[in-house]
């Protein structure tokens, strides 16, 4: 096994970018939800990696806050300026004086397909093979833009050569390398300090080290990567929008694999993150993001949203948006549903049309349908949300919370100005407004009286038809305009 702490990962993230036509540096653009480069270390963590140097350059002050901020532990990171762009050579220079590891895992940090297992392959073909040199290539039916492996008579790498400086024959060869490769690093020190400018970027190339090896009699092996397109880098908005989709399909083959149906797979967006159990159906339209855990014979969608949240068994949601939740067992939500972040739904509950949580519970089978609000609350079990009621829960300065006991009614457009408390299977009548605690079993009634005034429309129409102001004679009508 490849011993951790003798490796160094070199990430080189300092390119320009020009023809992704971005303000945003390069490696900075996400794929599946994470900036390109923070994949990459990602993946080297996942290879048993645990120091990494990263080479900024363009927006480096970005790439770092982004970095230094995401979730790498326990990966311990470094940071080296290229200030010109020099080269991959250069930018290797840069990086190495940080990297103290005996064996220096250089990676490109635009290819956001890497996977943890295929660098962990490399590193232990590296060390099998005890060589100074291992890259890891791939054969591609359109190599452009890439470095082409060069072999001997005996089949061994020889050089590579970069494709503007590569003639039209070598241009036909398909083997390329992919930039990322384990190397001595005494020995990629001593070759990059031979390397020179004289080609046609004249700068100073990362791949001229591999000619300089084979000529200090160094061995340099290669290992051809698992699926040559997790390998490929990004370099426009076009690549980016194919890694994305591949990212998509991988994922979502992998949950078909696991036993989840997914009826629609042009339309359904699965975070790799996600955890979903079998006999779960994504219906059309459905995004999942973040690290969701989904359980077993949900059903998702149509135009479900799930964000960052936990769905347990038997669960619906469709045409919703769910975020930072948790729902027990049995929960349906939807049609047009949002809960927001920190709801927290008990064993078949219901919440349904145009219904918003926000920072609630709701015990085992409330029902909060129809154009409702319930934020900065707790609801006991059994609980019916009426039409249009709401929690009112904010005062212009700060959030107050609702309590409102197991088994209590809501009646229709009722308003709970917080901080209240209902009691256990108290009644709330229908136009409430309610700003005293109501006890248990008790009817709150909080509305004024109604008042009914005899023939006033009849008299008011006569009075328009004489052309009157279309008053009656007892003055406007209560709440007219």
């Amino acid at each position: 096994m490849t011993d951790p702490a003798g490796v160094t990962a070199l990430v080189l993230a300092a390119g320009l970018g020009r023809r992704m036509h971005s303000t945003l540096p390069k490696v900075l653009h996400r794929v599946g939800g994470r900036a390109m480069v923070e994949r990459v270390l990602q993946a080297a963590r996942g290879a048993g990696v645990r120091d990494a140097v990263v080479v900024v350059g363009s927006g480096a002050a970005a790439v770092e806050a982004q970095l230094r901020g995401a979730d790498l532990a326990p990966l311990r990171l470094a940071f080296a300026l290229q200030a010109e762009q020099q080269g991959t050579g250069h930018a290797a220079l840069q990086g190495l004086a940080l990297a103290a590891g005996r064996t220096v895992l250089i990676l490109p940090g635009d290819v956001p397909l890497l996977e943890a297992a295929e660098l962990a392959a490399l590193l232990e073909a590296h060390q099998a093979a005890r060589a100074g040199i291992t890259l890891l290539t791939a054969q591609l039916a359109e190599p452009t833009g890439y470095g082409r492996i060069l072999r001997d008579s005996d089949g061994r790498i020889a050089a590579i050569v970069e494709e503007r400086d590569a003639s039209a024959e070598q241009r036909r060869i398909g083997e390329v390398f992919t930039l990322a490769g384990c190397f001595r690093r005494d020995l990629l020190a001593a070759t990059l300090a031979e390397c020179r400018t004289g080609n046609a970027q004249g700068e100073i190339y990362l791949t001229d080290t591999i000619a300089l090896a084979r000529a200090r009699g160094e061995r340099v092996e290669a290992r051809a990567a698992t699926r040559a397109a997790d390998v490929l880098g990004v370099n426009d908005r076009r690549a980016l929008a194919q890694a994305e989709a591949a990212l998509r399909a991988r994922t979502l083959d992998r949950l078909l694999e696991a036993g989840v149906t997914v009826e629609d797979a042009a339309t359904t967006f699965v975070d790799e993150a996600a955890q979903i159990a079998a006999d779960t159906t994504l219906r059309p339209m459905t995004v999942i993001e973040g690290p969701c855990v989904i359980g077993p014979r949900c059903e998702l969608g149509p135009g479900a949203h799930v964000r960052a949240s936990r769905v347990d068994a038997d669960c619906r949601i469709w045409h919703s948006v769910v975020e930072e939740s948790a729902l027990a067992a049995g929960c349906l939500v939807g049609p047009f549903a949002h809960l927001r972040r920190g709801t927290s739904l008990g064993r078949g509950v219901e919440v349904g049309n145009f219904a918003e949580v926000k920072n609630a519970a709701l015990g085992d089978g409330t029902k909060q349908h129809h154009h409702s609000y319930v934020g900065d609350a707790e609801l006991g079990a059994g609980v019916n949300v009426g039409a249009g009621a709401i929690t009112v829960n904010f005062d212009g300065r700060a959030k107050h919370r609702t309590v409102v006991g197991d088994g209590a009614f809501l009646g229709c457009n009722a308003n709970l100005v917080a901080p209240v408390r209902i009691g256990r299977g108290a009644f709330v009548a229908a136009g409430s407004t309610i700003t005293r605690p109501v006890p248990e079993d008790a009817l709150g009634i909080g509305r004024a009286p109604q008042e009914v005034r005899e023939g006033w429309a009849a008299r008011r129409r006569r009075a328009q038809e004489a052309g009157g102001p279309g008053q009656a004679p007892e003055g406007p009508a209560p709440g007219g305009r």
